[in-house]
């Protein structure tokens, strides 16, 4: 079975075109369009307050919803594949569309997308632009928020595909409390990835936002890039000046230590 790595979303979408193409439906599609339709049931007013966000981006997130729970039901071919339509630091450097064929399907197998919206993409699953971080306060039914709203049925997506391989976490904190809880309740295997760099002001080894963005799309690129298959060549990561720190590593966790760039 494949080695499942999952990630982080970005705020920002686009529809694009070109390769690589769309060719699979996200499994949790009929629970995304459900999502949909509840933020629909808000009002503009309403759902800018759950976004948070400028007016601009609230008017243009606005327009994209009104026909979003028709458009997440269209032909796959028809939508832009999860890994190419997320904008952002991890996705510059993760770089999807200039990767060879060979490395898109290992993208596809072995790549998953955590989502507030989708609950779980593959790289190819077609998605259309929505705007819903998963710490969302979004009531739907008896859930107060997408933790609830999404319970268990992330992690035992994953934890299928993944059929006792360890699951090698690349997400932020708040995607990845989408998962862990239930990987500990139930003894699923997983491999966290930490990123740290020396911080500037006093030289104190942090795991940087922005930074720590970068490296994960870098791992994942590279992961790619070797065609990983095991856990044990994930040490040899050396990118960006990574090394593996042994000393603050251990079974469930990789740590990478960025020297002084």
């Amino acid at each position: 079975m494949p080695l499942l790595f999952i990630i982080s979303p970005a705020k920002r979408m686009d529809v694009v075109e070109g390769p690589p193409s769309a060719c699979s439906r996200p499994e949790f599609l009929e629970s995304a369009t459900q999502l949909a339709h509840g933020l629909l049931a808000l009002g503009y007013d309403g759902a800018r307050q759950i976004w948070r966000c400028s007016e601009a981006i609230a008017h243009r997130s606005w327009a994209q919803l009104q026909a979003m729970p028709d458009d997440m039901l269209a032909d796959p071919a028809l939508l832009s594949p999860a890994v190419t339509s997320y904008v952002g630091i991890q996705y510059q450097h993760l770089a999807p569309q200039v990767m060879s064929g060979q490395q898109i399907d290992w993208l596809r197998t072995h790549l998953r997308i955590l989502s507030g919206m989708y609950g779980v993409l593959r790289a190819l699953d077609g998605v259309v632009p929505y705007r819903l971080e998963m710490h969302t306060r979004l009531p739907m039914g008896d859930s107060r928020d997408l933790y609830g709203f999404w319970g268990e049925r992330i992690h035992d997506a994953l934890a299928r595909d993944a059929a006792g391989m360890p699951i090698v976490n690349v997400a932020s904190h708040e995607y990845a409390k989408g998962v862990t809880p239930f990987a500990r309740a139930t003894k699923t295997p997983i491999l966290t990835c930490e990123f740290l760099s020396p911080r500037k002001s006093d030289g104190k080894l942090v795991q940087a936002a922005t930074e720590a963005k970068a490296a994960r799309g870098t791992f994942v690129r590279w992961c790619a890039e070797q065609g990983v298959e095991e856990t044990g060549e994930l040490t040899n990561f050396s990118e960006r000046g990574y090394r593996l720190d042994r000393s603050r590593s251990d079974e469930g966790t990789l740590t990478f230590v960025r020297s002084e760039p």
